[in-house]
């Protein structure tokens, strides 16, 4: 009996472990089952996601091909225009700032830079277009150069809207040559096929999104389109070669200049009213500006030729004189002020206009230049009566720099 119940244990164990083994195998190979089952899926998305990244890839890859072949047809079509399509090659450029000037008009703004060191501008950038880190690293140098827009010739509407139409003229007269004319590239004239100046300018000081600027030769209110410093190293080339009448520079300096008894007190009187607004720290620097300008004969070519004999146009009871030695009479006629047009050499009273403030000179026929008296100027520009923030600006840079 005990044999038999020894052996009826022995089935049911047997039993029990024959189905705990299959039921083991039957999870094991469901597990297996589930498992394959995901896997193949996933296998199937990581196939679909490499087969869609690679349609992107292709994608993005033609799009740029398609961007370099057009960037090349456009610089190709640039580069080589047709004849008969000049008028569509064209460079959209805007201003990135402004100059704000120590030169309320064209007249006795220097020709050249540099040659009026007191000169003083403030070149204000537009924030829109220009952050202030771009002009991290600029005041290490001591000169940069400003591309920018003659903005004040009188034919530069046609010049843009209709250049077809627009003719510019080949040569132009020079100031140094007494009249004789030139062909317009070998001069610096701002009437251009393109209205477009450089000049260079010396760096006083940087702050947030304002350069103040020393040397200058520039008009209040001229549109800047690019700066860049100026490097010795290749800016400046040793030997290079000019034509003579480029180096005769006294041809345009005058013998002397010299203010009358009563000029102190007339520049006193305006600087009281204008010292907030001014780049300068007192009437005795103005007033040292005002000599520098007066060192070089300011005077249109008809001016010098003609003095004693200048017809001159009146515009709201003012007489206008010549400002440039452009060919054309109506180009010339602008800013300078004269008085008493029939009147001997000496005699006649020549206007300069500085920060608003009206000069009122004479100079004689050797050249001796008498500055009589100084007012506030009633035919300042708009552009230079609107300066936005003007005495912020001018005192942040003047204490900057020590003024």
């Amino acid at each position: 009996m005990a044999s038999s119940q020894s052996s009826k244990y022995l089935t049911l164990t047997t039993t029990i472990t024959l189905a705990l083994a299959t039921a083991l195998s039957a999870s094991t190979a469901l597990s297996f089952y589930i498992w394959r089952r995901k896997s193949r899926s996933l296998e199937s998305k990581v196939v679909q996601l490499e087969k869609s990244l690679k349609s992107s890839l292709d994608k993005c890859c033609a799009e740029r091909q398609g961007r370099i072949r057009a960037q090349q047809a456009l610089r190709k079509g640039l580069a080589h225009p047709q004849a008969n399509n000049l008028e569509l090659s064209a460079y959209p450029m805007a201003p990135i700032g402004i100059i704000q000037s120590c030169y309320s008009t064209r007249n006795g703004t220097p020709r050249q830079p540099l040659l009026v060191p007191l000169a003083r501008a403030c070149l204000i950038f537009d924030p829109s277009r220009v952050p202030p880190a771009s002009l991290e690293g600029l005041k290490e140098y001591s000169h940069f150069w400003i591309i920018y827009v003659f903005h004040l010739n009188t034919n530069l509407e046609n010049l843009w809207k209709q250049p077809s139409k627009s003719r510019f003229k080949a040569k132009v007269r020079v100031p140094k040559l007494k009249g004789g004319r030139m062909g317009v590239f070998a001069t610096r004239s701002p009437h251009r096929p393109c209205p477009i100046g450089l000049t260079v300018a010396k760096v006083e000081a940087v702050q947030n999104n304002m350069v103040l600027l020393s040397g200058v030769d520039l008009v209040d209110g001229t549109p800047v389109l690019d700066i860049k410093p100026y490097l010795p190293y290749c800016d400046s080339i040793e030997g290079a070669r000019v034509p003579k009448w480029v180096t005769e520079d006294n041809l345009l300096a005058v013998s002397s200049v010299s203010f009358s008894e009563d000029f102190p007190y007339t520049l006193a009187e305006c600087w009281v009213k204008t010292e907030k607004k001014s780049l300068y720290a007192s009437p005795d620097e103005f007033q040292s500006l005002i000599k520098q300008v007066l060192s070089w004969d300011i005077r249109s070519l008809a001016q010098r030729n003609r003095p004693h004999d200048y017809r001159v146009e009146k515009e709201n009871g003012i007489a206008l004189g010549n400002t440039s030695d452009s060919d054309s009479y109506q180009d010339e006629k602008a800013s300078t002020h004269i008085t008493d047009q029939a009147s001997p050499i000496g005699e006649i009273t020549y206007h300069l206009s500085l920060e608003g403030l009206d000069v009122s000179y004479r100079i004689d026929c050797n050249g001796n230049v008498l500055v009589e008296k100084v007012t506030i100027s009633s035919h300042v520009p708009d552009n230079h009566q609107k300066r936005c923030n003007y005495a912020v600006w001018s005192d942040k840079l003047r204490c900057h720099i020590g003024l």
